[in-house]
């Protein structure tokens, strides 16, 4: 507490400083200070460079969608400001900094036919290709994003991205992690780092673009907790409101996730012609895509432990590791005569995954590796046709080891800035991830080889309709055959009949002079499957909070208010450390509510987080877990920043 109330005392100072050094200011100035602050589109003066727009700062997608450097506050902000930095709501989080999440609902868009490793509650602080930014910018900046961690902890994830001329971009991040958490055995130890670079030829005819990503995720496992810490925990005896004096299932065990990724994608425009009456540039272009990637997981324990059975050696020390390169080919044409963009693609990749040696046991036999490639082909169309955004998808693998195919067909209807309309249709036959097929571990009964499962097969009807005036809301109706799982003893298994999974979600946000209500509302509802794939009804998440502009020249913009967050009862899966995967189990948890309080404030280009969370559980009963025998965080109070510096 001192520590917090030190923190807040320095803010107030910082910010009492930065409103006298505003009162120095020449009227002008001012009025720049501020236009910085609302997030204003007036041009502002750059010593360096003369007169920078703000949409200069280009911020390019994956899929290069571009946006700009966003340094206003909002509640959107305020969702995305934890580890991960993506919004939370349909996941719940373990009491830790850097613990993996429960996850409350489902999406199955975008998903690829070529299988992943597994060990997926790895898997949230991870950066996918699809994750990877590109920046364009005309003078360096940067990005430093804080904050506090439980017991002995905290986060940080810095960037820096600068130009060396228009045509040649860099840009490089980490973010780094370490939080001891207040049950025994509890640390989390991550590191990310980044590179990026971005560059294109004067006359534009050439275009490369490449990143390094690198992760390490260490994360200490103790079990969760037996029954008598569970009573302790629930009845909340007063001995053991500090949480590191509960027993937990196992103190000597750690999985760590590490990986390596490089990738370069790039172009050259065979031709470019103009249409002499519409001005349509007409352009053909050939490309490659390229991507290695090396993946290994752990799991180490110095003694066995009776929750996963009997063992092949007194200590364990698993190792599965994944090699996989892929590479593209393709050839766009851009043109009126298809619309858009067409796109003839095809794809080699190769994969193989591994352990130390082969193993023998009493009726079968897990090989060391298993290991092919494959030969894919396929197409994409890109067009505009008026009001309307389409695109088609195609890819099937042709020849190889695996099997799958996906296809999309999506349609956005845009009416000005007033509302858009996007309906997406997808199917995906692919292959269980590796670990369902092919695992070994020093534990006997987890150890199998699958050489009889099916491909997944995934349809997906997905409907949304965003409008800032009147409602944002999205519809989804997904229906899988062969689901593969993992069952109550943490077995591999695929579903026997398929899965009807409906989800709706609403949100909307009401301002009635400075309070604001912002209310998001999803409802899911699983009418075939449901013995093994199991999600909450429904899940709500409702802040109240207060706006305005505070002391003289309103330096300083502040929103404070509650979160409140709310899932029904249901069979939470529960988390295994061994897969690093969730399973099923037959107990009810959920239905407890999280409370939050926050007090967010911007000054120029800096925003300021302060939270105190789950400030209920005092009274509300000891119920609340995140899966299975893992309470989920007590009342604690965090805070953090998010600062941009333009040069």
């Amino acid at each position: 507490m001192k520590n917090i109330l030190t923190t807040i005392l320095f803010t107030l100072f910082i910010i009492g400083a930065n409103a006298q050094d505003l009162r120095n200011l020449s009227e002008e100035d001012a009025e720049r200070y501020q236009d910085s602050l609302r997030g204003s589109n007036k041009e502002i003066k750059v010593e360096l460079d003369g007169k920078t727009h703000y949409t200069d700062y280009k911020i390019i997608s994956h899929n290069y969608d571009t946006t700009f450097v966003d340094t206003t506050l909002s509640m959107k902000k305020d969702y995305k400001f934890n580890y991960i930095r993506k919004d939370d709501f349909e996941l719940l989080p373990f009491h830790n900094l850097g613990q993996t999440y429960n996850t409350l609902g489902y999406n199955f868009e975008g998903i690829s036919y070529i299988p992943k490793m597994g060990a997926r509650a790895k898997y949230f602080n991870f950066k996918e290709i699809e994750d990877i930014d590109y920046y364009e910018v005309p003078t360096p900046i940067s990005e430093l994003m804080f904050r506090s961690g439980l017991e002995q902890g905290q986060v940080l994830d810095a960037l820096l991205a600068v130009n060396t001329s228009p045509e040649l971009n860099f840009s490089f991040a980490y973010k780094g992690l370490r939080s001891l958490g207040k049950y025994r055995q509890n640390l989390a130890s991550h590191g990310n780092f980044r590179t990026t670079f971005n560059y294109r030829t004067k006359d534009n005819k050439y275009f490369a673009r490449g990143h390094f990503v690198s992760h390490d995720l260490l994360n200490q496992e103790n079990g969760g907790l037996p029954e008598l810490s569970l009573a302790y925990f629930e009845n909340n005896d007063p001995n053991y409101t500090d949480r590191g004096r509960l027993d937990v299932n196992f103190t000597d065990a750690e999985n760590f996730l590490l990986t390596k990724r490089y990738h370069i994608e790039h172009d050259y425009k065979i031709f470019r012609k103009n249409d002499s009456v519409k001005k349509y540039p007409s352009n053909l272009k050939v490309g490659h895509l390229y991507t290695y990637e090396t993946t290994h997981y752990r799991y180490d324990q110095d003694n066995e432990n009776s929750l996963f059975g009997e063992a092949f050696q007194n200590s364990i020390g698993d190792h599965m590791g994944l090699k996989t390169m892929n590479n593209t080919l393709f050839l766009d044409l851009e043109s009126p005569i298809v619309l858009g963009k067409l796109r003839a693609k095809a794809n080699h990749y190769n994969f193989n995954h591994y352990f130390n040696s082969e193993v023998n046991l009493v009726d079968s036999t897990v090989d060391a590796e298993l290991k092919g490639s494959t030969i894919s082909a396929g197409a994409e169309w890109i067009a505009s046709v008026k009001n309307f955004n389409l695109k088609a998808d195609v890819s099937s693998i042709i020849s190889g080891d695996l099997e799958g195919n996906s296809l999309l067909g999506q349609a956005t209807y845009r009416k000005d800035s007033l509302f858009s309309i996007t309906a997406k249709l997808s199917t995906v036959s692919k292959s269980p991830n590796f670990n369902f097929l092919h695992f070994q571990s020093d534990y006997i009964d987890y150890n199998w080889q699958n050489d009889n499962f099916k491909n997944e097969q995934i349809r997906n009807l997905f409907i949304e309709f965003n409008s800032d005036k009147w409602v944002n809301a999205s519809a989804s109706l997904t229906q899988i055959d062969n689901y593969s799982y993992f069952d109550t003893i943490a077995k591999p298994q695929q579903a026997g009949e398929a899965i009807n999974y409906l989800k709706l979600k609403v949100s909307k946000s009401i301002t009635v002079g400075k309070f604001s209500l912002d209310n998001t509302v999803m409802y899911q509802n699983v009418s075939k499957g449901e013995d093994f794939f199991r999600v909450p009804e429904l899940i709500t998440r409702n802040s109240l909070y207060y706006s305005d502009f505070w002391f003289k020249n309103k330096p300083l913009y502040v929103q404070t208010g509650f979160t409140f967050k709310y899932f029904t009862e249901y069979k939470m899966n529960a988390y295994n450390p061994v897969l690093s995967e969730f399973h099923l189990q037959e107990e009810n948890f959920g239905g407890f509510p999280m409370l939050d309080f926050f007090i967010n404030g911007q000054v120029r280009r800096t925003r300021l987080f302060l939270k105190a969370e789950n400030i209920t559980a005092s009274f509300t009963g000891r119920d609340y877990y995140s899966a299975p025998t893992h309470p989920y965080r007590d009342f604690t109070v965090r805070f953090g920043l998010v600062w941009n510096f333009f040069i």
